[in-house]
């Protein structure tokens, strides 16, 4: 870690030159676990793009403006994961229409003197649930209402879906439930716990806060997929009582897989190799396994896709 944030300030030729390294990184406090260096490398080797690098920086909110504006013209993109979110809109000369509705940026791009700043996890969010059969819903649950909630509000209607219950344990919050109505959703709250009948249904926070109040699903009257955008701290609860109450269970590492994707083809403007990219991410992911076993979770929706979820 210390050898790669010693990297960023070395003084680098243009960016245009010939041979000229072309640098990208994950920015983040704690930022250790970040599966984001293995995408965006397996991408990088099998687009034979050979000039350009992915670091993974430790970078927390004080730190972060002063950091990116030392960056020089060889750094081409930012992948921005927490706490980092929402302060990068101090340091971006653009901002995408679509992460300035969910007031989230979790992608830089170079773009001249400047930074262009985008939101891929709405992307990685629907195509995972797509590719899961959740091609055309209308109700889903989601457990959470903040910041990650409103990105998934975002993917949830893309897929078509018009009626959506908050699973939280106190108000909804007002960010959440203003964008919510911006986008005429139908919009109830609950208590943790308390499932709705949904055809999706996306946890946005850890399940630890809420795993003492998992019980089974209500059972699904045709394909229902369960997303837990969290990931990295161990078998997901949530997706363990999806899979027993006969609903597809994804893991929020094919969230990130297509997110990244997302990424590569912003900064490099290249196509990204998805098949490769997965490959790395299970290689990845068995390696960090108890013993060297892969990752249950992800076994879980390879076996979903095995038994007939589209894509």
């Amino acid at each position: 870690m210390r050898r790669e944030q010693g990297d960023l300030l070395r003084t680098a030729p243009d960016p245009d030159a010939p041979g000229a390294i072309h640098r990208a990184a994950v920015f983040g406090s704690p930022v250790g676990h970040s599966l984001s260096p293995v995408l965006h490398r397996a991408a990088y080797r099998a687009l034979d793009l050979r000039d350009w690098r992915y670091e993974r920086v430790d970078v927390d909110e004080a730190a972060f403006r002063e950091r990116v504006a030392r960056l020089d013209a060889t750094w081409r993109g930012l992948s921005l994961t927490m706490p980092l979110k929402e302060i990068a809109f101090e340091v971006a000369d653009e901002v995408s229409a679509l992460a300035h509705a969910v007031g989230s940026i979790n992608t830089l791009v170079r773009r001249g003197d400047g930074w262009s700043a985008d939101n891929t996890d709405v992307y990685g969010i629907a195509e995972a649930l797509r590719l899961a059969g959740a091609a055309r819903v209308r109700a889903a649950a989601v457990v959470g209402s903040g910041a990650t909630s409103r990105s998934v509000l975002a993917a949830l209607v893309s897929l078509g879906v018009t009626r959506v219950t908050f699973l939280v344990r106190g108000e909804l919050r007002p960010a959440t439930a203003a964008y919510s109505e911006t986008l005429g959703l139908d919009v109830d709250a609950a208590p943790l716990g308390a499932w709705p009948d949904a055809d999706v249904i996306v946890g946005t926070v850890p399940t630890s806060a809420y795993a003492a109040l998992l019980q089974p699903l209500p059972s699904p009257t045709g394909p229902a997929v369960v997303l837990d955008c969290a990931y990295g701290g161990g078998p997901s609860p949530l997706l363990a009582v999806a899979r027993s109450s006969g609903y597809a269970a994804v893991p929020g590492t094919e969230m990130l897989l297509h997110q990244a994707g997302e990424q590569v083809r912003l900064m490099t403007g290249q196509p990204a190799p998805i098949d490769a990219m997965r490959a790395a991410l299970d290689a990845a992911l068995a390696e960090r396994g108890a013993g060297g076993r892969p990752d249950p979770d992800r076994i879980g929706v390879s076996q979903n896709r095995v038994e007939g979820a589209s894509g």
